[in-house]
């Protein structure tokens, strides 16, 4: 029979709150200064773009407002995580910043075959003989300072992008628009020495492919935590070796691991108490909380306790026992 109902971790406790808070408040600030720098890139590009002729400017700075509307709804998406819980959404708003960057890879997506298409037609009009005197020097001015910007904003989201999904996507794009700003610069050194206008659909080609690279990864994160698939880099067999190593505990079943949103894992897991056990189950409960939480870092823990596994209507298990004895056996030998 169940000894004990379920006990379940407090959303954060006050100790681990405050990095998380910390980490978000940091990367809050990053996108604001972002959002300002890369406003400023905006009116630079446009008006080079047309002082220069150079239709790579101008559809550059089309770029960069795709990133000043990603960073506007990754805000969005932060500040709805803030808000309260409520009981008609007991995980209160966290899903929304996952939907967020599931925009943002669609959107990069978007761009990468935007860039290909616009590729493809600076191909022909090579080609074709179709020429279009650019002003090399207006060029090369304009994409050196995009180039200083994007490197200064990559550098602040960098920073929180590890532990925000959020920020991460908007990296992405600040990386797209760095690599842009790079090939207008080899572009327009090309330009002013050689007359190559062939190299910028060719740098396009090779930007396309890095925005691509990078929607894919946004998009395979958040398709792991739609689907709740166990958070890279938790190992399931071992955190039930560990708990039950722990003196009074029997067996560990019905585990389940997965990601809320970034920075925020859950663990769930029956645990089958050893009828004889004197000690206090209150006290275990707790210490099997703690080391799930220090040493796998999971914020999120639900433990119901059990006395017994025969009534337990849960037979969902992870197979830990047998990857235990395969391991044993190993070291052994």
């Amino acid at each position: 029979m169940i000894f004990q109902q379920t006990h379940q971790a407090p959303h954060r406790n006050d100790a681990a709150n405050d990095h998380p808070r910390d980490y978000r408040a940091a990367g809050k600030r990053g996108l604001l200064v972002v959002l300002v720098l890369i406003g400023v890139q905006i009116a630079i590009e446009t008006m080079g773009g047309i002082l220069s002729g150079s239709l790579g400017l101008l559809a550059h700075a089309t770029h960069i407002v795709t990133d000043a509307v990603a960073i506007c709804l990754a805000l969005f998406a932060m500040w709805m995580a803030e808000r309260p819980a409520a009981i008609t959404r007991t995980f209160g708003y966290h899903r929304i910043e996952v939907l967020v960057v599931l925009l943002n890879a669609v959107a990069l997506c978007v761009l990468a075959s935007w860039i290909f298409y616009g590729a493809y037609g600076r191909f022909r009009g090579h080609f074709g003989d179709h020429d279009h005197h650019l002003d090399g020097g207006i060029m090369l001015a304009v994409a050196v300072s995009g180039l200083v910007i994007s490197l200064f904003a990559a550098r602040i989201l960098y920073r929180s992008s590890a532990r925000s999904i959020s920020v991460e996507g908007a990296l992405w794009h600040i990386m797209a628009d760095l690599a842009g700003s790079m090939a207008v610069v080899v572009s327009s050194v090309l330009v002013l020495i050689f007359d190559w206008d062939i190299v910028d659909p060719i740098l396009s080609v090779l930007i396309g492919v890095l925005v691509m690279g990078g929607a894919l990864r946004l998009a395979n994160k958040v398709i792991r935590i739609l689907l709740e698939v166990t958070p890279a880099g938790l190992d399931v067999y071992l955190l039930c070796s560990k708990i039950e190593d722990l003196e009074g505990v029997t067996l560990v079943h019905d585990v389940h691991a997965w990601t809320i949103t970034s920075d925020y894992n859950a663990v769930s897991a029956h645990v089958v108490v050893d009828p004889g056990y004197q000690g206090d189950i209150e006290l275990l409960m707790r210490r099997i909380h703690s080391a799930i939480h220090k040493e796998f870092d999971v914020q999120h823990i639900t433990l119901q306790m059990e006395q017994s596994a025969i009534e337990c209507i849960e037979t969902h298990h992870v197979g830990h026992l047998a990857a235990r004895s395969l391991r044993e056996i190993g070291q052994a030998s």
